[in-house]
This record gives C-alpha cells, structure tokens and sequence, in this order.
C-alpha cells in the first residue's frame, strides 16, 4: 500500500481513494495557528478522505477529531492513519453522509472542509483520481455548499472553518450562498490562493 509523508505524517492510501496533495499541508497549517484560539472543543472535518489534513491540524494539540465521510474505503485508511501515527484514542470516524453525521445540537470550534470541487465534465481530466472523490457537479460546488450550510449550523461561537474550493470564482460563488443562508450566517473572511486550489476562512 502507497504511503507518503504529509506534515510530518505518515500517511497510507491506494487507488480508490485520493492520493494526498502535498499543497494541501497550507490547509492544515492554516488549521493548527487558528486552534490555539479556537473555542474548546472538538474539531469537526468533513469529506475527510483518509484523514491526512485533520490529522496533520490536530497533532500537535491535544484535540479530538471527528472525521466525516460516505466511503467505507476512505473509512479504513483514515483509522489505519491515526493507528500509525498514535492518533487512534483521539479520533472519531463517522461513516455517513455528512448531513446526516451530526446531531443538531452539536457545536465545533473549527471545521474543515475538502469537498470534490472538480465539474461532472472535466473529471476525465484527472483519470487517476477516483471519480467519487473529485466530482462536484455541474459547477464543482454540490457538497461545497452543503459543507456551508452545516458550517452555519455546527460551527460554535468565535469559531472558524476552512473550506478547500478550485479557485477564486468558486470563492465568489460560495459567498454568495452563504449570504443566502440568512442574517447571522457566517461568511467568507479570507481567502488564500494557491496553484491547485483555494483556501477560505468562513467565520460569524
């Protein structure tokens, strides 16, 4: 089985699941400097995959970490990942989908979010990446705006989420939805380019 080193981690996956991209390491460096003034807590990451950019936020602080996602591959990996980097009494993995992962009344201090932001039409753009992984729908952002909506409604008071997008329209779009979501709703406070992706900050 494929492994890399991701943050220090490391990390196993194979071909059904989406290798690590080391430019996503920003997102999980991002993570761990708004942990120390996070609200207490739990961190929340949702569209998990094998677990590396929750993993790698949380490893130096003394957090617990739920992890979300739909594939029972993704599953395996991740709890294998926090096994091997004596993680594993610190992490939660919920196979669900993710609107039905969470209870109502539950708050986190921060949430990570890598949702597939790849359009149906330009998958085969990337053909060694799983399709389920990458897919995002006509414009890329189905479970991205989902990830907002549960943003909106799990993210504690004073805290932050940090949502990977394609790139600065996405950015644009996804704010927008967010100011949909109503008065009060968080919104897009930052937003860090890279060449393979957008980072964004969303907070209240």
């Amino acid at each position: 089985m494929p492994e890399l080193t991701f943050a220090g981690l490391i990390i196993s996956y194979d071909h059904r699941v989406l290798e690590p991209r080391p430019w996503t390491e920003a997102q999980s460096s991002w993570a761990a400097e708004l942990l120390a003034q996070a609200p207490a807590g739990p961190v929340l990451e949702l569209c998990a995959g094998v677990g590396h950019i929750g993993l790698a936020a949380v490893q130096d602080s003394h957090r617990d970490l739920v992890m979300v996602d739909f594939n029972p591959i993704t599953e395996h990996f991740a709890q294998h990942n926090a096994v091997v980097n004596n993680m594993a009494e610190r992490i939660e993995f919920r196979l669900a989908r993710m609107q039905n992962a969470l209870a109502a009344e539950e708050r986190f201090g921060l949430i990570i979010a890598d949702p597939p932001w790849v359009r149906s039409t330009e998958t085969s753009r990337f053909p060694a990446d799983p399709v389920l992984a990458i897919d995002g729908g006509d414009d890329g952002l189905d479970l991205a705006r989902t990830c907002v909506e549960l943003i909106d409604q799990h993210l504690a008071d004073g805290g932050s989420a940090l949502l990977q997008l394609g790139s600065t329209e996405q950015v644009r779009l996804i704010a927008q939805h967010a100011k949909q979501l109503g008065e009060g709703a968080v919104t897009v406070q930052e937003t860090k380019t890279f060449d393979d992706g957008v980072i964004v900050r969303l907070a209240r």
